[in-house]
């Protein structure tokens, strides 16, 4: 087969050849594979995997999402709407021009309005009022409103050189064409469905990679991927299924990485459409009224779902139970918001108050190679809520490169996704999750359900707009314990993510769970 016939040739290009007369290549299995090159086209973490690879930022997260200088080296608030952002000097472009104010005023101009984009970055440029250049490193912006977390907001847009992009296609950037950054790596080529190939850019503007050039596989299949790493075909995985942590970790000359991550694991609810496309009765006939607008429905599944049961024997333990968007460490977090617990009698009883005694029909839709065990958990949700009286009519699995578009575009009824949080706060993931979708606002750029609670809404803007910083996070607090009793969404967990590599590497092990070469080097 192809894929072997590849694995058994990285063999001898591996890492393990390392003196300093020969090049440091490294081959990384990935279990998912971007949708475009473009660094703008989705917030989704398949693609921004690649991104932040031959891309910058503004600003970067450390392992801890505590943000830090990427190319702006400074940013200053001047009064309540206006901000004044530094950018790194003698930063280049891989085509060798220089980065310029007029290259990030066009990024985040562009940002805005991506075609067909299934997670658009239109929520982090949703603020800014205007832009214009002071000098070729000095851009001043005027909000719409006081925004005290703007740099979390504009910091995390990838800019791409106006000169190369203005006008370029997705075709462009996929092929190359259009895919020039000031990252660490450059693009080299893309064969979808195979691999990704990158050559390090020695003109990077920080530090010197280990590595000369870097393979990205594309091994979805789990235990296919964790066989590539032992076999010696690759270097270095990511997603390392929970069962296999303790097996890897046993394994003289391999390493496994880990952390708590702040992705929240849920079940989206469609619950603003007076019809749903899986929503039947009991016979499997379509509902003229759809059961998931009522909030007791919605509380109901969520005490149908025992989220420890999930973690313990699918998960193998790598979870933490999840009532809310963001674990205790970040801010926004509210200690007050307690896991709901599985209770069937009472579910059945809300059930019944809001009409359904009897139930109703549902469909479960997923992923099946987004995170470790998406399928399997989609399957247990069916069996809890069979549980509880629903029709389970089927739970279906799907590519995520697929199975994305058909979330973003209202094809689903309950459908399993998750929300990694990259800021220090609650506050973006908050905006772009439930907010309702506002693009001229840049609220609910991820709200796939289009949920909206006018309460929560005000509320969220009065907490985004402070800036006293103590002030603010009770605020989110306050926001947060108003929405989830809302039961918008299920929360089901936040995950705990692995990588695994041959001993002679190190991996930086981060909260945003980002896989990239950058991340990788050379153990010393």
């Amino acid at each position: 087969m192809k894929p072997m016939k590849f694995f058994l040739a990285g063999v001898a290009a591996s890492v393990l050849a390392l003196s300093s007369a020969q090049a440091a290549n490294l081959i990384l299995g990935s279990g998912t594979e971007p949708s475009a090159i473009d660094p703008q086209f989705s917030r989704t973490g398949n693609n921004q995997n690649i991104a932040m690879q031959v891309f910058d930022r503004l600003v970067q997260t450390d392992p801890a999402i505590n943000v830090e200088p990427a190319l702006a080296v400074s940013w200053t608030n001047t009064d309540p709407l206006t901000w004044q952002i530094k950018l790194r000097d003698g930063v280049k472009f891989h085509d060798g021009n220089p980065l310029t104010s007029e290259d990030v005023i066009f990024s985040l101009t562009r940002a805005k309005d991506i075609p067909n984009s299934p997670a658009p970055f239109s929520g982090n440029v949703g603020a800014i009022e205007s832009m214009k250049a002071i000098d070729k490193l000095t851009v001043e912006f005027k909000t719409k409103k006081p925004t005290p977390d703007f740099i979390e907001q504009v910091g995390f847009v990838y800019i791409v050189e106006k000169k190369v992009a203005e006008g370029a296609s997705i075709e462009d950037f996929n092929s190359g064409k259009a895919a020039i950054g000031t990252g660490a790596y450059k693009f080299k080529s893309w064969t979808p469905g195979d691999n990704l190939q990158l050559t390090r850019n020695d003109a990077f503007w920080g530090k010197k990679q280990d590595f000369d050039n870097v393979t990205i596989k594309f091994i979805s299949n789990d235990a296919s991927r964790v066989a590539a790493l032992r076999s010696g075909a690759v270097d270095l995985i990511d997603a390392v299924p929970p069962g296999d942590v303790k097996t890897l970790q046993g394994i003289s000359g391999l390493k496994v990485f880990s952390i708590a991550s702040a992705r929240m694991i849920y079940l989206a609810l469609d619950s603003a459409r007076d019809k749903s496309p899986f929503i039947t009765d009991k016979e499997g006939k379509p509902l003229d009224k759809n059961p998931l607008k009522d909030a007791k429905v919605r509380q109901a599944l969520s005490e149908l779902v025992n989220r420890q049961l999930i973690i313990d024997r699918i998960l193998d333990g790598s979870a933490e139970a999840a009532g809310q968007l963001v674990p205790n460490g970040v801010a926004g977090n509210d200690p007050s918001i307690t896991v709901p617990a599985m209770n069937v009698e009472n579910a059945k009883k809300l059930l019944a108050d809001a009409g359904y005694k009897d139930g109703f029909g549902i469909t479960i839709h997923t992923s099946n190679d987004r995170f470790p065990g998406d399928s399997e958990v989609a399957q247990a949700l069916g069996q809890m809520f069979a549980r509880g009286g629903l029709k389970v009519n089927g739970v279906v699995a799907q590519p995520y490169n697929v199975y994305t578009k058909g979330a973003g575009a209202g094809e689903f009824s309950a459908f399993i996704f998750s929300l990694g949080n990259s800021t220090p706060t609650s506050a973006t993931g908050l905006r772009n999750l439930l907010m309702t979708v506002n693009k001229d606002a840049g609220t609910g750029s991820f709200n796939r359900t289009k949920y909206s609670n006018p309460a929560f809404d005000d509320a969220m803007r009065a907490a985004t707009a402070e800036f006293d910083v103590k002030k603010r996070v009770e605020l989110l607090q306050k926001a947060t314990k108003m929405v989830f009793a809302d039961v918008p969404v299920i929360p089901l967990y936040w995950q705990k993510v692995h990588w695994a590599g041959k001993a002679n590497l190190s991996y930086v092990a981060n909260m945003t769970e980002d896989t990239s070469a950058t991340l990788a080097g050379i153990a010393k």
